[in-house]
């Protein structure tokens, strides 16, 4: 697992936006994870300020585009 630094660089950044911005896409469970490396970043509020370096682990590769959808199920047909 690799450990990165990011720094805030604009206004109203929050933190999934600044996950998103570096990754790209959604990884589940990289929010909480961010949290846990970096205690007090939630007292910051919503936005975080400019110039903060927040720790951040690579998420894992994202699963093959090979599995098939489960059925939808619906409590009207």
């Amino acid at each position: 697992m690799t450990i990165e630094v990011i720094e805030v660089k604009a206004e109203r950044t929050t933190l999934d936006l600044l996950l998103w911005r570096r990754f790209r896409r959604e990884a589940p469970g990289l929010v909480e994870e961010t949290l846990r490396r970096n205690p007090g970043v939630a007292r910051l509020g919503a936005f975080l300020p400019v110039g903060l370096s927040v720790k951040v682990a690579e998420p894992d590769p994202e699963p093959k585009k090979g599995r098939r959808a489960a059925p939808v199920v619906t409590l009207y047909d």
